[in-house]
């Protein structure tokens, strides 16, 4: 914390001899303290439809609860019965000694534990494939942006073994996966490994024990085709999978983040949705700065499910608006102000980065930006895009350099996968749709740490088109 002044306080006693006056008066009762309405509930283990709710108000002498039922309580503490599942406004509205009223309110939902674990398994068991409509899959850094890192997987013809995978839940406490033959290999299991030299092309691949390595050579065979356990909690939407090698969603993701070889436990949160003729379920794996929502369907009416598409349609001719000649494009990192940059802004990315820090070689020098790597973020570029609305595609014949000035701190780890090779790559949005397949890089390796090194390329001769 910083200061820049503080307010001073003098006080001043004068005792004179031992004379002490003293001024009396009828004492005026205190008044009470502002009332703070808090409370938390737990639904009952043993029946789903008994709350208690626990009251944690600050200087609160009433209670008045209201259940969202059309049933009431002034108790401190109560504890409530419903009568039938659903979802629930509760309010707790308390007072003070003076009248005094503060308002609080949460949802409750209750659900028939063995209805909800039906929508799982069936009476007896069900089966769960990828959902062949919209995006099945997809990473982001949160829910409200799933697609930020990777806009998402799509029944279009790229990686067909996914979706003829089975996951079927069993009423009895048990779920079975049947790779249907064909394996995906994933990137940073088998390829894409810091320190491991064993890379086999993302591709869907026969599943046989031979081909289960991964690129540091572990046996991953463990993620075939098998038999495991599982608990689904409703209440808390935790499905818990049990077993060596037991996985949904993609092998690599577990409880807390992602791993290269199979383990025992695997936590994800799950919602089921019912719709006529099919059900689809939500499989959420929630890390620190990565976001995976996996969506699987499950069909009572096997007419409405789409067929797999086996093969990558040609793509589309590509029309992008007129593109833009600009003369310049440029940010700094002084702020997020938009006075900081022509053209040129910074996006959601895999990097946090903080505007208007000090200079790591001169304190007293305009601010610059700080780029910190995110630990189990699987993309750590730092992004930008134009700001024109509508700018899809970029003339580059008025600008005939790339440069960029970076500096590297000495104390670093290079030698745990951290790089000191800086990359800067171009690419479009829009024709094609993934900017990392047609793109220009220019890059420097073994850039010199503990100063700033200014970094600059011919645009007409990248390092890698």
């Amino acid at each position: 914390m910083f200061m820049k002044s503080i307010l001073k306080f003098a006080s001043l006693f004068l005792i004179l001899g031992a004379v002490v006056f003293v001024s009396c008066k009828e004492d005026e009762p205190t008044p009470a303290g502002d009332p703070i309405s808090s409370f938390q509930l737990a639904i009952s283990e043993t029946n789903f439809l008994e709350v208690s709710f626990t009251s944690f108000s600050e200087n609160a002498v009433s209670w008045a609860w209201e259940f969202g039922d059309s049933n009431t309580s002034d108790l401190e503490n109560p504890v409530h019965t419903y009568t039938e599942t659903g979802t629930y406004t509760v309010t707790l509205t308390v007072a003070n000694a003076d009248g005094k009223t503060a308002v609080s309110s949460k949802t409750v939902q209750i659900v028939d534990p063995n209805e909800a674990y039906k929508k799982l398994t069936g009476e007896t068991s069900k089966t769960w494939k990828l959902f062949r409509e919209g995006t099945a899959m997809s990473v982001g850094p949160d829910a409200t942006n799933p697609g930020g890192y990777w806009e998402g997987l799509t029944n279009d013809g790229s990686r067909p073994c996914l979706y003829n995978q089975e996951f079927t839940f069993h009423f009895d406490g048990t779920y079975s996966f049947d790779d249907k033959g064909s394996f995906w290999a994933e990137y940073g299991v088998f390829n894409n490994v810091a320190g491991c030299d064993q890379n086999t092309a993302e591709a869907c691949i026969d599943a046989v024990a031979g081909n289960m390595v991964n690129a540091c050579g572990d046996d991953i065979s463990a993620w075939l085709s098998g038999t495991h356990a599982f608990t689904y909690t409703p209440s808390s939407s935790e499905l818990t999978l049990t077993g060596l090698g037991a996985w949904i969603g993609v092998p690599k993701l577990g409880t807390t983040g992602e791993s290269i070889v199979p383990v025992s436990e695997v936590k994800a949160k799950i919602s089921i949705t019912e719709n006529t003729g099919y059900d689809v379920m939500l499989v959420e794996f929630i890390y620190d700065g990565a976001y995976w929502p996996i969506y699987y369907a499950s069909y009572s009416d096997a007419s409405l499910e789409p067929d797999v598409v086996t093969e990558v349609a040609p793509p589309p001719a590509c029309d992008p608006n007129t593109p833009v000649a600009y003369t310049e494009l440029s940010r700094t990192f002084v702020s997020d102000a938009a006075s900081e940059f022509v053209q040129l802004d910074t996006i959601a990315s895999g990097y946090e980065i903080v505007y208007g820090v000090d200079d790591p070689a001169d304190a007293a020098a305009a601010k610059v930006g700080e780029i910190t790597r995110v630990d189990g973020n699987l993309y750590q570029e730092l992004q930008f895009q134009t700001t024109d609305p509508g700018v899809t595609a970029i003339d580059f014949t008025n600008i005939s350099t790339v440069s960029i000035e970076v500096f590297l701190p000495v104390d670093n780890d290079y030698s745990a996968g951290l790089t000191d090779k800086v990359i800067v790559g171009l690419g479009a949005t829009k024709c094609p749709p993934n900017w990392w397949e047609d793109n220009l890089e220019f890059s420097q390796e073994g850039v010199e740490k503990g100063k700033w090194v200014p970094l600059t390329w011919d645009i007409t001769q990248p390092s890698f088109v």
